[in-house]
């Protein structure tokens, strides 16, 4: 048998009457701390103790293999509260179907908050500071961080904090929580927060901080202003939106971001790319409001997709070529997806050249393609005819077919010269827009109307328009 017994936070009032018959019945007792301030209330009281081994692994065989019956393993506080050895020596005990029986004393969390004092009604996070920054909490709600070893420990949780607190803001460093005689609470701005000394009993308790004053900073700090702007006091709008009201949006900043890479301007870019950014996050706290997922879910089933179709580089698999890779990753989603077609999974909603120039590519990977691209020349060229031929029987279903099939041709083509089809287009439409405002501002100057201008006038026009904005820079 073993007891596993909480001490308490320090006081001769927090060592539960349950925990002192435990140590009194106990043929041995180990303490993980022995310089906890309960220790010397044990020595008053004439119970011996020596000191648990270490490391965690040596501590459970060590109890394990003792002879004596019952045992008695006492740690600070409540024995399942900031304490991992409890969880190792519970597990191994079950394992080997051993019993252990768990004695309580109030943890450090009750003293801490009766000493400043501070209710909890929203809610309390407890953590350990040697966890950050891989631990997310929330700083619109109390945080209690235990483990401040030192002050080294004390300097490492104050760097992190920086990242979610402004540096006046106010924390309590409580010591010896739990006994009267030597309890101290003492309050310091996050600036000054490492002026103040630290050891193992002492805890930061640190105040809710509204969210117009919180330090937002990295990806984790978007996530936060994003789950402001929705909360319950967050900005109206933002709150109204729906996955179904942002999805103009979505394709609007998608656009943008093409226009910037199109302008060659690395800053449209950076900030384009942050909008887009916006709407996967919006899209994410959305749906992490009814429990369907988060953006972190989103970027671990990102990371694990990644790495699962890119088994040349996180696995055994050969690619020599882009090409080999292509048919790889195309195969790798038909299994884990179970697709049926190649051509599944193409979205629908894509403008139609670039869903083209997608289905040609991935029809071309099966081997339904032209030995050359003369080959495609040549059916451009039947399309051609073929598309004349409806225009002369004047079979408006007939002539749209035909316009398809010629328009699909012209993607392949541009697939087999590399280019993609969808960016030619929108350059061209944009060298065709900056051409025609030189021709409607030339024709201004002249005073003349656009539509009074006759076929030749337009053509010479058009040819100098061209001579005058394709030599810009």
């Amino acid at each position: 048998m073993l007891y596993l017994v909480g001490l308490g936070a320090g006081g001769a009032q927090e060592l539960s009457e349950a925990a002192w018959q435990a140590l009194r019945r106990a043929q041995r007792v180990f303490l993980t701390h022995p310089n906890h301030p309960s220790a010397r209330l044990l020595t008053l009281a004439g119970i011996a103790f020596e000191s648990c081994p270490q490391p965690a692994h040596e501590a459970i065989n060590h109890l394990l293999n003792a002879q004596e019956s019952p045992l008695a393993l006492a740690t600070p506080g409540h024995p399942l509260v900031a304490n991992p050895l409890a969880v190792s020596i519970l597990e191994a005990f079950a394992a080997t179907q051993r019993p252990v029986r768990l004695v309580p004393s109030r943890s450090f969390i009750e003293p801490v908050l009766e000493a400043v004092p501070m209710p909890a009604s929203e809610g309390l996070q407890v953590l350990p500071a040697q966890r950050l920054p891989h631990l997310r909490f929330d700083p619109t709600l109390p945080a209690l961080f235990f483990g401040l070893e030192s002050p080294d420990c004390l300097a490492r949780l104050q760097q992190q904090l920086r990242r979610h607190y402004p540096p006046d803001f106010e924390m309590l460093l409580v010591h010896a929580p739990g006994d009267p005689s030597r309890t101290e609470v003492r309050r310091a701005s996050l600036h000054t927060l490492t002026q103040l000394p630290a050891d193992a009993n002492t805890y930061l308790l640190v105040p809710p901080c509204p969210h117009r004053t919180q330090h937002y900073e990295g990806f984790d700090g978007l996530v936060a202003v994003v789950a402001a702007l929705r909360a319950p006091d967050g900005c109206p709008w933002d709150r109204e939106q729906t996955h179904a009201s942002l999805q103009p949006h979505l394709l609007e900043e998608a656009y943008e971001v093409l226009e910037a890479i199109d302008a060659n301007d690395p800053s449209a870019l950076r900030e384009e790319l942050g909008d887009l950014l916006l709407q996967v996050l919006m899209h994410s706290q959305i749906a992490s409001e009814t429990g369907a997922f988060d953006i972190y879910q989103v970027v671990q089933h990102l990371v694990d997709k990644l790495i699962a179709r890119h088994p040349h580089v996180f696995g055994e698999a050969h690619a020599e070529t882009a090409e080999q890779v292509l048919k790889n990753w195309d195969k790798t989603k038909r299994q884990q997806k179970q697709r049926e077609s190649v051509l599944d999974g193409v979205p629908r909603a894509m403008p139609a050249l670039a869903r083209a120039q997608e289905i040609s590519k991935r029809a071309a990977r099966v081997g339904f393609e032209w030995e050359s691209i003369y080959g495609v020349l040549d059916k451009l060229r039947e399309e051609e005819q073929e598309l004349r031929h409806a225009i002369e029987s004047g079979d408006t279903k007939r002539i749209e077919s035909e316009i398809g099939d010629l328009l699909f041709t012209v993607v392949n083509i541009a697939r087999h010269a590399k280019v993609d089809a969808e960016q030619s287009l929108r350059v061209m439409v944009e060298r065709f827009v900056r051409r025609f405002q030189w021709m409607e501002a030339e024709t201004a100057r002249q005073n003349r109307p656009l539509e009074s201008l006759s076929a030749d006038e337009w053509e010479a026009l058009w040819q100098q328009a061209k001579r005058a904005v394709d030599e810009q820079p």
